[in-house]
């Protein structure tokens, strides 16, 4: 499979990876990100097969706009890899920020949902295409801090499974893919603010890196066209799902 692909987020981690990956692989990438330098940076890279699409993915209003908007040539998106999100904090829900919630519900649920959903009519009237979206183990397994990053990831693996329902007699494809503990991206700075306590999340560890997410996105899009595969959980191997918490009064 190859042709148009569109990766959110491309501006670092896991969307650059990708990005990447796609380009060396004969892809055309649409990267959309909310910083232009970064993607212009990307396209003196990786060259003309690389069309930067300045994008906020709160902005709802351009989401919707996209089959329009697009340059002509762009317009036939074949994959949508939907991976920008974030996480904002480690505070327990009771001393969360309000806007910290909101901004996780804007970008990894509203977002999302509003660029899949302008996206796949074309992919449903071509009777071909893909959605591979970037979920988490979040989203399975509850953590200390987790609250509402969490539940996005969890509306993110359960969208794409309905999705899979209402796609059923069509040639497209969908994939939640749910890392775990990775390195290498801007995940942690961003969620704690701080780069020494970002870099002691991953002290004493190998996680998984943003080229282990793009060669996993490679090679679903290598599979053959029947092939559709709903899950993949991925973790390193110094990292596990964690029991259940018991607070003991003794």
């Amino acid at each position: 499979m190859s042709g148009i692909a569109f990766v959110t987020g491309a501006t670092a981690g896991f969307g650059q990876a990708i990005t990447r990956r796609l380009i060396h692989e004969g892809w055309r990438v649409i990267a959309s990100g909310r910083r232009t330098e970064r993607l212009e940076a990307l396209r003196e890279e990786l060259g003309n097969n690389l069309l930067p699409l300045t994008l906020d993915m709160t902005d709802a209003a351009a989401l919707k706009a996209l089959p329009s908007s697009l340059p002509e040539g762009w317009k036939d998106v074949d994959v949508l890899i939907n991976n920008a999100g974030l996480a904002l904090g480690l505070d327990p829900a009771q001393d969360a920020e309000y806007s910290d919630w909101e901004t996780m519900i804007a970008t990894n649920v509203s977002g999302l949902s509003t660029i899949t959903r302008a996206l796949l009519p074309g992919m449903v009237a071509r009777n071909k295409g893909y959605v591979l979206s970037v979920g988490s183990t979040a989203g399975a397994y509850a953590y200390k801090g987790a609250n509402v990053y969490g539940a996005t990831k969890a509306f993110v693996a359960q969208f794409m499974n309905n999705l899979r329902c209402d796609l059923l007699g069509t040639r497209v494809r969908v994939t939640n893919i749910a890392p775990g503990l990775c390195g290498g991206s801007e995940f942690s700075n961003v969620r704690l603010g701080d780069a020494t306590k970002a870099a002691a999340v991953y002290e004493g560890t190998q996680p998984l890196t943003p080229e282990d997410i793009a060669e996993t996105v490679s090679w679903l899009l290598q599979l053959p066209a029947h092939v559709n595969v709903n899950y993949i959980e991925m973790m390193p191997v110094c990292q596990a799902p964690a029991g259940l918490a018991v607070k003991r009064d003794i």
